[in-house]
Order: structure tokens, then C-alpha cells, then sequence
């Protein structure tokens, strides 16, 4: 049977990936924020996961405001990176598991999720920065990929209860699944932001610092905030931690921390990173 190995949080600022690009790992203000990543890339490298489900928002490339789904999956057998406006290279194509994506789809309909089923999808930087953060070597990268996208943008959005439940029935789609996979699940973006208005460059530290904590040992406190909650507390943009909740709905009860990182600021943006695997 299919199994969860972990699951991971990383911000998908789309700088990051024009610094990944520039090969900018040694530069003053990027290195403390890549300093971070060689510790997961090991551990990916120790538990092999075979299939990514990648958690994260689409920035207008693939939706936009005039058609807009909740909730999004992909279910092709690639997935097609494409110019988005941010001056990012666009990416060679990712290769996708129709097969565990259609099971996924269908467990979560039957569980009363309705989804946006996807049998073509461009990805942008919410999706490719956090693969190329973790896989940064395409050449080597065998692992499969599910894009799950959430709105975060068009009002309303799912709630952050609504996201944790639907990692949930995420997890048991994954667990009922009869092939023998390893499966990693991002959750993307975040943490406290705002890029607009009157707070844009808006960062709550403590905030940020205290969902990092809670994530791990109290996901259900984070639940009972409401998405007018985020965006007071963690900016316009930091309603992105809803992301986060889908990763660790998917998950166990009980996890242990692998690892973990913060830094302030990346491009206005509290950056958080977290790997976390299920208690033995």
C-alpha cells in the first residue's frame, strides 16, 4: 500500500527562484535562506519518496479571477511550466502519476470534497520553486508529482478547519491506495506577508514563529483561526498557511521534527521551513 514518508513546508516566493537561476547560494542575502535546504535534500535522499504532492496557490497562470476552484488536482501525466511575468525561465515539463491522481480524486469526492479534476495544468513558481529547492538537480529527479491547488487568492477561501480536513482525506486517499509508493506532501508558501496596501512588507514574527510550534504539536489550534484572523495577523498574503494545514492534515496524529528554519525577511516574506515525519 501507498504510504506518507513526511511531509514539508518551504516558501515559494518567485525570487527565490530567479536566485536559484542566478546561482545566487553564496550571495549575503540569500545564503542564510539556502543554508537551510541541504538538510532536507538529505533527507529525501534517505527516504526516497517516489510521488510529491505538491500543496500550493496558482498565480494566474493556469486560473484567474474569473474562474477560480477551491481546490484543484492535477491528474496529468505531465505538468508544463510557463512564462508567468516574473521573469522566471520557464522549467522542463514534470513528470506526473495519473493513475495515483485519479485515486486521490475520486477518494475525495466520495468524502465529500469537490475538486477540480485537471487533466492539464501549467504550474508556476508556487509549485516549480519548491520542487527546485528539494530536486535541485533535474537530471537526477525521479520523483512523480500531484499538484494540489488552493485558492488563496479569490474571496472567499477555504477555511484553515475546511484545508486540515482535506488533508485528512488526502491522507487516507494515499494510504488506500494498493500500490507500494512513498509519498512526500508540500505545503507551499507563506508565512506572514503582505505585498499590498497600506502594510504591505507587513511581518509578524511571533506569529510566524508560533504556527512553526504548532504545526508540529497542536495542529488543530491553528484550525480554529478564520481566514479574516490570517490576514490580520499574518498579512493579506499569509492566508498561504492554509497551505501549510492541507501538508500536516495528511499526516499522522503525532509527528517528529526533522528539521526546521526561519529568515526574515525574503522579499517581504516570513520564510519557514519544515521537515516533519510521522511518530513511529
Amino acid at each position: 500500500m501507498a504510504r506518507i514518508v513526511g511531509g514539508i513546508t518551504t516558501s515559494h516566493i518567485p525570487a527565490i527562484g530567479n536566485a536559484i537561476s542566478r546561482e545566487m547560494f553564496e550571495d549575503p542575502y540569500w545564503k542564510p535562506f539556502f543554508d537551510a535546504y541541504p538538510r532536507a535534500r538529505e533527507w529525501l535522499d534517505e527516504v526516497k519518496p517516489d510521488v510529491a504532492i505538491v500543496v500550493y496557490n496558482d498565480h494566474g497562470l493556469n486560473f484567474f479571477l474569473d474562474k477560480m476552484p477551491t481546490f484543484a488536482i492535477g491528474a496529468a501525466p505531465q505538468y508544463t511550466n510557463d512564462d508567468e511575468g516574473w521573469g522566471l525561465q520557464p522549467l522542463p515539463p514534470y513528470q506526473g502519476d495519473p493513475e495515483l491522481s485519479w485515486h486521490i480524486i475520486n477518494s475525495l469526492v466520495a468524502d465529500e470534497f469537490d475538486i477540480c479534476s485537471c487533466q492539464e495544468m501549467l504550474v508556476d513558481h508556487g509549485f516549480t520553486v519548491p520542487m527546485s529547492l528539494m530536486w535541485p538537480d533535474r537530471s537526477k529527479m525521479t520523483v512523480k508529482s500531484i499538484p494540489v491547488a488552493v485558492n488563496t487568492v479569490q474571496h472567499p477561501l477555504p477555511t484553515p478547519a475546511r484545508c486540515f480536513k482535506l488533508g485528512q482525506a488526502i491522507g487516507r486517499a494515499v494510504a488506500s491506495f494498493p500500490k507500494d509508493l512513498k509519498v512526500v506532501v508540500l505545503g507551499t508558501g507563506g508565512l506572514s506577508h503582505q505585498l499590498d496596501g497600506q502594510r504591505a512588507g507587513f511581518i509578524n514574527k511571533e506569529f510566524d514563529l508560533m504556527c512553526m510550534e504548532k504545526i508540529v504539536s497542536d495542529p488543530e489550534a491553528l484550525t480554529r483561526y478564520s481566514i479574516h484572523d490570517l490576514v490580520r495577523l499574518a498579512g493579506a498574503q499569509g492566508a498561504e498557511l492554509i497551505l501549510w494545514l492541507i501538508m500536516r492534515g495528511t499526516m499522522t496524529g503525532t509527528v517528529s521534527k526533522v528539521h526546521s528554519n526561519y529568515h526574515i525577511p525574503i522579499s517581504n516574506t516570513g520564510a519557514g521551513l519544515l521537515v516533519l515525519e510521522n511518530a513511529v
